[in-house]
């Protein structure tokens, strides 16, 4: 009984205890006649460094751009990458953050997906996700979204596995003025933003202030883990059936200056009073709260014209991510009364990641774009807290006690690591039309050791509608802090001798212009996943689980993208994608990704000044994960429209959103074994309307 209560808190305290510089999009203003000609769209960065048509890109990219958001009604990041083909945003049980399931690869903290702001990367490193206090990214200041699904180490190092992710932010250009809006609507939500670019003698700046505040939905959870310790128990102190936590408060400001060959730009991402979901623990905690804090700023030079047949990219950057919890992570008389006051935990960390990174571009080689690059990483885990009422054999203790810094008690101790990596690109024209990109980086970690991962890319664009690619690429995932050095924790433990997971994945894919109103794209893929890792349970009588590489997983799928432009004012777009997933050690499905997903988009132009925009997603059934005995966890549609007035009175914009029209009870998995028995309730319908002035 004993074991499987310990077992059962896993997930809780598991979760408590870089690349070219210059791989934003360029801005409006660059490439003018391109631009104009296709569609600012249909240019991406992030595939090689080099801006070039998302048709020719020796990767598999989507790129959602700002008119897109605006026309969905997105508030949320989260909002935007539902939209992106064989990306699922499902919700992890702790705190709700996002998990960005890329072509099936589902964990509970998702490290698997790389994502950056402005081609930095905003890795936590404890866990390896975004930071266990998210807290989501409004979209106002988004430029446009960068996706590449598949591998990207080869170019962009750790964590580059099942995706890339990069949000392009506004530059003057885009901005070009003041712009300032707010928004209200369902669970309490107030929003504002306060946008201005503009020029001054040489500089371009940009500035953007953005804030959200929200009570969050808060829909009800029947049963959770302390339920589950009821009945071992025979106490009744659950708090379920209640409902999940999701407030937050948010405070997004950017600053974006350049002149000449140089740009800073520096950041900040405050959120307070987040809600903990059901509960780190997976027991619902009304009262529990994060705080986070996430800062950055880089400078960087980027010269195309450096030298003869020579461009030049130098980049320096900070970022640092602070967390702070105050949490119950069990009610009042959990465990038989062993806890009167609650168990309470309250772990808090800061990490700090300086880069600095150089590239150069050769040209002068006839028929190849030659690039070179080199960097260096520090990533410095220096300052963790813990404040709790157990020891780390869950004897319960007489008050809370401050353990920080106490080897015997805290749940790690400060580490940090250095990477060091190189890396070469050749993108070589060998015959009209055929263009063969070949990569190659190694990364050596101070902590675990060097990997060395490579692409291949061969593209053939045979007539000026059909583009078809070849694409081959492994990558890496590093592994987090926690998972090396976790100590003290009742459950899980750090293995020092841990090898990154890696992925090799080949994919074939074609882009058809079928008329000028009508573009269509299929690719197909298939992966297979070596030293995969996860925490083991220790051999009896131990209670804990162990993070170890076991096995791997295999993979194939396929994606499949519609535009159609139906007339003047009328518009369609549609994408559907399958994955099949198997875990190779139990032969069975892996587990709480949907095989199936279909997007639909249509847009209607009313009037000149008035537009309607419709989209709907299904994401099917999904099976449950080896050692879950539920049943199949049930698919479900969910319905958004979004109606938009434009210039209105001069300057004035309105629109009016509904998302989940038809108020949809969908839900995303809960962790095995199924603590929370009737898995992670989404909202429901929710209402939003936003104005806003531009002058």
């Amino acid at each position: 009984m004993r074991a499987s209560m310990y077992i059962g808190m896993a997930g809780c305290l598991a979760g408590l205890s870089g690349g070219p510089g210059s791989v934003e999009a360029a801005s409006p203003g660059e490439d003018t006649a391109l631009v104009q000609a296709y569609g600012g769209s249909e240019f991406v960065a992030l595939a090689t460094g080099d801006r070039q048509p998302v048709a020719r890109a020796p990767a598999v990219t989507t790129v959602v751009t700002a008119g897109d958001i605006a026309a969905i009604g997105a508030t949320d990041l989260d909002q935007v990458l539902a939209t992106v083909p064989g990306l699922h945003v499902s919700s992890s049980s702790v705190a709700y953050n996002p998990l960005y399931v890329i072509r099936g690869i589902y964990t509970q903290y998702n490290p698997q997906v790389l994502m950056m702001i402005n081609g930095i990367p905003i890795t936590d490193h404890y866990t390896g996700d975004r930071n266990l206090g998210w807290g989501g990214m409004p979209v106002a200041n988004i430029a446009r979204v960068e996706v590449i699904r598949g591998p990207g180490s080869a170019l962009y190092g750790a964590d580059a596995f099942a995706g890339v992710i990069n949000i392009v932010t506004k530059t003057a250009a885009d901005l070009d003025g003041t712009s300032v809006g707010a928004r209200a609507g369902s669970f309490d939500t107030y929003d504002a933003w306060v946008l201005h670019g503009g020029q001054s003698g040489g500089w371009k700046y940009a500035t953007a202030f953005e804030y959200r505040s929200a009570a969050g939905q808060d829909r009800i959870v029947s049963t959770d883990a302390q339920s589950y310790f009821d009945s071992l128990f025979a106490t009744n102190v659950s708090l379920a059936p209640g409902g999940v936590s999701t407030a937050r408060d948010a405070l997004d400001a950017r600053l974006d200056l350049t002149n000449g060959d140089w740009r800073l730009r520096m950041g900040y991402q405050g959120r307070r009073n987040l809600g903990t979901g059901p509960g780190i623990a997976q027991a619902l905690d009304p009262n529990g709260r994060l705080d986070s804090d996430r800062t950055n700023a880089d400078l960087t030079y980027d010269n195309p014209a450096f030298g003869r047949d020579w461009g030049l990219t130098a980049q320096v950057s900070y970022f640092d991510t602070r967390l702070r919890t105050q949490l119950t992570l069990f009610p009042a008389g959990a465990f038989g009364g062993a806890f009167p006051d609650g168990m309470i935990g309250n772990p808090g960390r800061a990490e700090r990641t300086l880069r600095a990174d150089v590239s150069t571009l050769y040209t002068g080689w006839s028929q190849h774009r030659l690039r070179l690059g080199a960097g260096y990483q520090n990533i410095d885990l220096y300052k963790v807290t813990e404040s709790k009422n157990f020891d780390a054999t869950l004897t319960p203790l007489p008050a809370v006690v401050d353990v920080s810094g106490n080897p015997g008690q805290v749940y790690i101790l400060p580490h940090d690591r250095q990477v060091t990596y190189g890396y070469v690109q050749d993108i070589w024209g060998f015959a009209r039309d055929w263009d063969l990109t070949a990569g190659l980086r190694y990364d050596n970690y101070s902590d675990f050791g060097g990997t060395l991962n490579p692409r291949l890319a061969l593209v053939w664009q045979s007539t000026y509608r059909l583009t078809s690619k070849l694409l081959y690429g492994r990558a890496f995932r590093a592994p987090s802090f926690a998972e090396l050095y976790n100590i003290n924790n009742p459950v899980t433990l750090g293995n020092r001798l841990l090898k990154p997971e890696t992925i090799d994945t080949v994919e074939l894919a074609w882009s058809y212009q079928t008329t000028p109103a009508l573009r269509t794209g299929l690719n197909l893929y298939h992966f297979t996943i070596h030293d995969s890792i996860q925490f083991v349970a220790d051999p009896a009588p131990a209670t804990t689980v162990t993070a170890q590489n076991t096995g791997g997983q295999t993979g194939q799928g396929l994606e499949w993208e519609n535009a159609w432009k139906a007339g003047p004012t009328l518009s369609f777009s549609a994408n559907y994608a399958y994955q099949e997933t198997e875990d190779d050690q139990t032969g069975r499905d892996a587990g709480n990704a949907p095989h199936h997903q279909v997007y639909v988009r249509g847009d209607w132009a009313l009037r000149p000044d008035w537009s309607l925009s419709a989209q709907s997603k299904w994401i099917s059934q999904r099976q449950r994960a080896a050692g879950d005995t539920r049943p199949a966890l049930d698919g479900y549609t969910l319905v958004d429209l979004t109606l938009r007035r434009q210039r209105a009175a001069k300057n004035w914009n309105y629109a009016l959103s509904v998302r989940n029209l038809l108020n949809t009870d969908a839900r995303e998995p809960s962790p095995a074994p199924g603590l929370i028995v009737n898995d992670l309730p989404l909202a429901g319908r929710s209402y939003f309307l936003e104005i806003s002035y531009r002058y």
